[in-house]
């Protein structure tokens, strides 16, 4: 930057002290008679014998010491020494006093950040903008084959809960319980159902109970059936010996903190019996299959 004038001049110049030659090659430099420390030979100006010396080939420093090259005698000279200026000591940098707008864009790194030591706790309180994503998830699989009959069993058209109370060994069933955490948490359900039933299966359709009394999914409009999904039916022949499943996901707002159990309901167009995790007819062969269903609650 140009200036109006004399430049200014940065730095501390100094003549230090004399010193007297002898028989010796190392001199303590003082300034002002305390210790002075260049920082290196290069910045010392050094006279002797009226001749000015090369630093580093006709002298060293070491500390406050300056070595010459060989010994001096009595009779030598030691004219002058001038130091050149202070090199620059940087203090601490006082607090605040470095900002977000006078570090460059990409300035810091992470192969220079320290990696040792134990990282601070992250507090995601103030954090915006970001997904929380899943908050938990709760999860029944059901393992049951009752070997000796039917599950479940249904009459009429109307819906059938798979819960405990309704199942014939009084223990399978096809429902979770989950606590929201929020009033507006959203819950996911996921269903994946495997059974035979002992009728047609093509009447049956599927739908969930949030607490075992409201029904969700699609309304029943008329003599039309209303539900979530229908069967996923095999296409073998025999409808004794193929399992056929059922396969779904909901989204529920139970708008509630208080346990909320999801429950899994069947409706067929007659009486049913509903063969849980096998097929109806339960010889022991190769094209008679074994399967389990699983049922999942996920706060959003």
């Amino acid at each position: 930057m140009p200036y109006i004038g004399k430049s200014p001049v940065g730095g501390g110049f100094h003549k230090l002290d004399n010193l007297t030659a002898s028989a010796t090659d190392t001199y303590a430099l003082t300034l002002g008679s305390a210790a002075y420390y260049p920082e290196t030979a290069n910045q010392l100006l050094v006279s002797l014998n009226g001749v000015i010396q090369a630093p580093q080939d006709s002298f060293t420093v070491s500390g406050s010491n300056l070595i010459f090259d060989s010994a001096l005698t009595s009779s030598d000279s030691i004219d002058f020494v001038v130091a050149l200026g202070d090199v620059l000591g940087v203090g601490s940098v006082s607090d605040g006093a470095i900002t977000t707008a006078k570090i460059g864009n990409q300035a810091v790194t992470m192969d220079k950040l320290a990696t040792s030591g134990t990282l601070p706790a992250l507090d995601g309180s103030a954090l915006t903008g970001i997904s929380s994503g899943v908050k938990q998830t709760v999860v029944h699989q059901e393992t049951t084959v009752k070997t000796d009959g039917h599950v479940f069993a249904s009459s009429g058209t109307a819906y059938r809960l798979m819960s405990a109370a309704n199942a014939v060994d009084s223990t399978s069933k096809m429902e979770v319980t989950i606590t929201p955490s929020s009033a507006s948490s959203k819950i996911l359900i996921s269903v994946s159902c495997f059974f035979e039933p002992n009728t047609s299966s093509h009447d049956i359709i599927w739908t969930l109970y949030r607490n075992t009394s409201t029904r969700l999914g699609q309304a029943d409009d008329s003599n039309r059936r209303g539900g979530i999904a229908n069967t996923i039916t095999s296409l073998d022949s025999n409808n004794d010996s193929t399992m056929d499943s059922v396969n779904f996901i909901f989204q529920d707002t139970p708008n509630s903190t208080s346990a909320t159990t999801y429950t899994l309901a069947f409706s067929a167009g007659a009486s049913t019996n509903l063969f849980l995790n096998r097929t109806v007819a339960y010889g022991d062969s190769s094209g008679i299959e074994r399967a389990v269903s699983l049922i999942m609650a996920q706060e959003i």
